[in-house]
């Protein structure tokens, strides 16, 4: 079946049905055979399996319906069969799946690599790389900075998550299931406070005042001369989506400057239209010296990238970037159709319509239910901070309860933060109205039956 919203086509109803014998029988038994066979570690969110997805719907294998409203973490921002990048792919697998750029290069990476240099911020002359997963990401742009700048200081911040090698781990702010008893870690990382203007102890704080907190410790504790680099997610993910306040960034990235230190803004989560803009930085007009991709780059093909400025990225002897699978032409394909099915689709404009659409049903139900401590975000990067009633104290019990709530009712829904209890909304910026808003009604029931 084929249906439209918009001037967007779906090859699947988009509708959500469960069935009463949830999760039923064919995903029951795929997970016995996944149990014999797949390690422990490798956890999973929903106890189905997939057979299909289209627009913001996902189909399992016993005929079940669910409204996706995670995108595979941010990732299928175009869907998870867009019609461009699924033929791109088909394409590319017919001439070559893999020569490695570092041995026999192709267009597709220059391609890719001259589209990154246009949509990421500032008019400086810039070069790209590009890698597999958002840790790599991370791990490269580090490498630079610390070379381009002869210091080895890392700074990141409280709640912040960057990826699960070793170096990411240390950047990463909570333990449990990233760190424990995976260390020792990469040394000389240092974690500053974060701008988090909900759980701040003094609520009146700006973002220029939280920013002069952090960079006082930076001097005090390390010497800005000896800091190679500070890292950031602009809109932290895992962490609970928080946004800084308005002034925070924009006061870190001057200072930085100042100081001749690389600032990394990792988008990995919040790049490619998530947030109304082609990343969160635009929001407040920063110019990142390396700016970290993945995710929603390519359609769902593993792809990532660091973009930067020209004498950054330069400074490094020849070999020593790179990788086997770095930028793969099959990838490369897929991030070509995405981003032109992002630019037809007008998806910053959609991602900011969602958010419209979204936050003022968000914010009624705040006003309704005391156990909403906060909502925020922006575009289609959006969240709920659940609490107990009356207090600011984290809710992580209410939390899984309502994930577990909404799935039964048919709406995937992932949660996050510190402490457990944010529930994050990542819809595919493809959905419809009809659906998004078939799955904010979902939420809203399961909190208050669970409140």
């Amino acid at each position: 079946m084929t249906t439209t919203a918009n001037d967007i086509t779906y090859r699947l109803e988009q509708k959500r049905r469960v069935q009463a014998d949830f999760p039923g029988p064919k995903s029951v038994a795929l997970t016995e055979r996944r149990k014999a066979v797949v390690a422990a570690g490798v956890a999973s969110t929903v106890p189905v399996f997939v057979a299909d997805a289209d627009g913001g719907i996902i189909h399992d294998v016993d005929g079940n319906s669910f409204i996706d409203l995670g995108s595979g973490i941010a990732v299928t921002s175009v869907g998870a069969s867009d019609p461009a990048v699924v033929g791109a792919v088909k394409e590319a697998v017919e001439h070559f799946t893999h020569t490695c750029f570092m041995v026999t290069p192709y267009e597709g990476y220059v391609a890719v690599a001259e589209q990154l240099n246009r949509l990421t911020p500032g008019d400086h002359e810039k070069r790209t790389v590009l890698f597999n997963s958002g840790a790599e990401a991370v791990e490269n742009a580090v490498k630079v900075a610390r070379l381009a700048t002869g210091r080895d200081a890392v700074v990141a911040f409280d709640h912040a998550y960057h990826g699960r090698t070793n170096l990411t781990m240390a950047l990463t702010a909570k333990a449990m299931p990233y760190k424990t008893n995976f260390g020792p870690f990469a040394p000389e990382v240092y974690r500053m406070p974060m701008s988090y203007p909900y759980r701040e102890e003094n609520p009146e704080i700006t973002g220029a005042e939280a920013a002069k907190r952090a960079i006082t410790m930076i001097e005090k504790q390390i010497g800005g001369d000896q800091v190679a680099a500070i890292i950031i997610e602009p809109i932290q993910g895992e962490g609970g989506f928080i946004v800084p306040a308005e002034g925070f960034l924009p006061a870190l990235a001057a200072w930085a400057k100042d100081k001749g230190i690389v600032f990394i803004a990792d988008e990995v989560q919040s790049g490619f239209c998530r947030t109304g803009e082609w990343f969160a930085v635009n929001h407040e007009g920063v110019v990142p010296d390396i700016i970290t991709m993945a995710k929603g780059i390519a359609g769902g093909m593993p792809l990532s990238a660091i973009t930067g400025r020209a004498d950054l990225l330069d400074a490094v002897h020849p070999g020593g970037l790179g990788g086997t699978y770095g930028g793969n032409p099959v990838a490369c394909a897929a991030a070509l159709a995405s981003i032109g099915s992002m630019e037809q689709y007008g998806l910053n404009a959609r991602a900011k319509h969602i958010e419209e659409l979204a936050l003022g049903k968000l914010r009624e139900l705040a006003s309704e239910q005391s156990v909403v401590g906060d909502v925020r975000g922006r575009g289609a990067m959006l969240a709920i901070e659940l609490v107990q009633a009356g207090s600011k104290e984290p809710n992580p019990e209410l939390t899984k309860a309502v994930a577990a709530a909404c799935l039964k009712e048919g709406v995937i829904i992932l949660t996050c933060g510190t402490y457990g209890n944010v529930i994050r909304l990542l819809p595919p910026l493809v959905i419809s109205d009809e659906l998004l808003l078939d799955g904010l009604q979902v939420l809203a029931a399961a909190i208050k039956a669970n409140a």
